[in-house]
């Protein structure tokens, strides 16, 4: 039977029951969200901390940069083992471990006082977080087919700008309000109150996720066997590399650098936006966290439709391709622009609008290639390379900044990885498949 591509409409055949992946998406999706909210506001607020924190402690901008990429040498060591980890015990007790664990060590920020504590803080709260992320991916191949990915992907990363989104405001606002308050920084109640979330969050995964369909309470035996049903079908339809195996395949090296571009732009617009928009003349604290939620709203806007289109289509490479030369060109023009306000958060929103939506649709592809213990360990591993992106990114232009006192040279040598990752796009192979086709085409 020759392969062919279908409309995502019909890559799902008519079964008994309703649709059980609304049911699915609303349970699981926004509490998930909500959980990485939590966690990339723990990762990245750091940035807003840095307008304060850096004069208090005598800390320069390169050894900010430094402790703040620290983060991802804790993440990269720790991450395929903890996914792994997660493959044989389930991930509510995975996901409810690394919550509770990173709150401790996000609180404990707050009680820094030399640069040696900033460095090991930052490291052990990676160690602490690594394999959320792609745990979470890893537990949505559990329950939905490779056809409704990029949608639920999407959704989920929805949570990187709703978290700049959130907690810019909220950061500047415990910044300029609670400053002095029981003697304590800004930067001291910033690290506090934003470590509470993630504790009562991780103490909620334990009574409501369920590790699989098969396990859960709310769905009914039909519903359960339909979704079944698609998982079995799409694997089946997909040959994909199970095991150690595909750890080890041409593919995931190359999913890796493009993930490494990838994290790049993210990373880089994450940890200095704040500075970014101070550099282009914004100067209060409280200001600068209004400003930063402008950025992540279109971000977030940009992300769901491109994920809709994508899946509409059966459409990847373009998409992501198109994206990474967005965010590299908004990287770039924010260099030229410094001092305009106006003008820096035009290219600052156009940088977020390509950088997050690369962010969401590029994790669609690794479960096209890889299953079972293969998918656990070679998502890690891809993401893995992200998280030295993640180092790197932060640490360069924090040397490049205190040595030029600008960021410009950073942003610039950023933009060129995302102009990278765009090429890359088009040596990634599409999927082989037979017979009805359900995964999507990466070809058009």
């Amino acid at each position: 039977m020759h392969a062919r591509n279908v409309d995502t409409a019909a890559n799902f055949p008519p079964t008994s029951v309703p649709d059980p992946y609304r049911r699915v998406s609303l349970r699981l999706v926004p509490f998930l969200m909500l959980c990485y909210v939590a966690a990339f506001l723990d990762r990245v607020n750091v940035g807003f901390a840095k307008l304060t924190m850096l004069h208090d402690l005598g800390i320069g901008e390169a050894a900010y940069g430094f402790g703040a990429g620290l983060f991802f040498v804790g993440y990269f060591l720790f991450e395929t083992p903890s996914n792994v980890l997660m493959h044989r015990i389930g991930a509510r007790a995975t996901l409810s471990r690394i919550m509770i664990l990173w709150a401790f060590i996000s609180g404990a920020f707050a009680f820094v006082q030399a640069e040696w504590q900033f460095y090991t803080l930052r490291f052990l709260l990676g160690a602490a977080e690594a394999g959320f992320y792609p745990g979470v991916i890893l537990y949505l191949t559990y329950w939905f087919p490779s056809a409704r990915r990029a949608r639920v992907i999407a959704l989920f990363i929805c949570a990187i700008p709703l978290s700049g989104l959130l907690g810019g405001p909220l950061s500047g606002w415990i910044l300029s309000s609670l400053h002095g308050s029981l003697s304590l920084h800004g930067w001291q109640w910033l690290f506090l109150v934003e470590a509470l979330p993630s504790l009562a969050l991780g103490l909620l995964v334990l009574a409501y996720l369920d590790d699989t369909p098969n396990k859960s309470s709310w769905l009914s035996v039909e519903e359960k066997a339909a979704i079944q049903r698609d998982l079995d079908e799409d694997q089946s339809l997909t040959p994909r590399r199970a095991g150690w195996a595909g750890v080890l395949s041409g593919i995931v090296v190359l999913l890796s650098i493009v993930v490494f571009c990838q994290a790049m732009g993210q990373y880089g617009l994450s940890f200095w936006l704040p500075t970014l928009i101070a550099q282009a003349g914004a100067k209060d604290p409280l200001t600068v966290g209004l400003l930063s939620a402008v950025p992540f709203s279109v971000a977030i806007v940009c992300m769901l439709l491109s994920a809709w289109n994508s899946d509409r289509t059966n459409e990847r490479r373009w998409h992501l391709a198109i994206a990474f030369l967005v965010g590299g060109v908004g990287l770039s023009a924010s260099t030229f622009l410094t001092g305009n306000v106006p003008a820096s958060m035009v290219a600052l929103c156009i940088a977020a609008a390509g950088c997050y939506t690369v962010s969401a649709l590029v994790w669609s592809l690794p479960p096209l290639f890889l299953t079972g213990v293969g998918a656990a360990a070679g998502i890690a591993v891809i993401n893995s390379f992200g998280s030295l992106a993640g180092f790197l990114s932060p640490f360069a232009i924090g040397w490049i900044r205190e040595t030029t006192q600008s960021t410009n040279i950073g942003m610039l040598a950023i933009s060129v990885f995302m102009m990278v990752g765009a090429v890359l796009m088009f040596i990634v192979p599409k999927p082989t498949t037979g017979g009805t086709a359900r995964t999507p085409n990466m070809s058009r």
